[in-house]
């Protein structure tokens, strides 16, 4: 396998074998995804699958009383859509795009092809979806056993990973959102956090000034979810250099 030098890489286009990613660049369009924007509702038939490069995008669950929760933040280690190559042609949760940036758009059609050849794409894929699914297990107990303040520091660390720096646009009614609890609780959070000098907040703009801190405040589940990240990293380093 060859390492593939594009712009702004996807770090799973960038593992392909050199023959694989052939296929399917004349396929991809760099496009903008900006910070709002819903990609894709549940259930809405998808017609394009996307690779972020410095775009970063939230998968929530809704529900019927119109509360909802992240179940998944996905930067460019990652691809939105899985259910298009993973046998299912509607999205499993909606997807909202938190930071705007930039992806690789690729139809679903093409991809699947690809995907149905066994090659290294699927294997890439697999052991992507494998990450993101202990991921969404992992954020699922996480909402079930620890405090607000132990999953907003979790949720600004899996954020700022997938982040040039450690600056995070971001509102408390929109982080409250994602947590699933009342602006409140966010705020009584983050004032704490401030407090005791791990971030600074201000008008929507959060910056984490003590990481080490911050890491040892967050539950259990930050590391978890890393970790599996790291691991998957690795891998795909190494099949981007064999």
């Amino acid at each position: 396998m060859t390492n593939v030098h594009i712009s702004d890489p996807n770090k799973l286009l960038a593992a392909l074998p050199k023959a694989e990613f052939q296929r399917i660049e004349p396929h991809l369009e760099f496009v903008e995804l900006k910070r709002g924007q819903i990609l894709y509702e549940f259930e809405e038939h998808l017609i394009y699958a996307m690779f972020p490069t410095t775009a970063v995008a939230s998968l929530t669950c809704n529900m019927e009383d119109g509360t909802s929760a992240e179940v998944a933040v996905v930067g460019n280690e990652g691809v939105l859509g899985v259910s298009t190559f993973m046998g299912a042609d509607s999205a499993l949760t909606q997807c909202l795009i938190q930071h705007t940036g930039h992806a690789y758009r690729l139809k679903a059609s093409v991809l699947k092809a690809e995907f149905d050849h066994c090659g290294g794409l699927q294997h890439v894929l697999l052991q992507y979806t494998a990450s993101l699914i202990a991921q969404m297990a992992q954020t699922t107990g996480c909402y079930r056993r620890h405090t607000v303040l132990q999953q907003l520091c979790r949720w600004l660390l899996l954020n700022a990973d997938r982040l040039p720096d450690e600056q995070i646009h971001m509102t408390q009614e929109v982080m409250a959102t994602m947590l699933g609890v009342r602006r409140e609780s966010v705020t009584e959070a983050a004032g704490k956090l401030q407090e005791a000098g791990l971030i600074t907040y201000c008008r929507g703009h959060i910056e984490i000034l003590n990481r080490p801190l911050l890491e040892a405040e967050a539950c259990e589940c930050y590391d978890i979810v890393r970790r599996q990240y790291d691991a998957l990293l690795e891998t795909l380093s190494v099949k981007a250099v064999d």
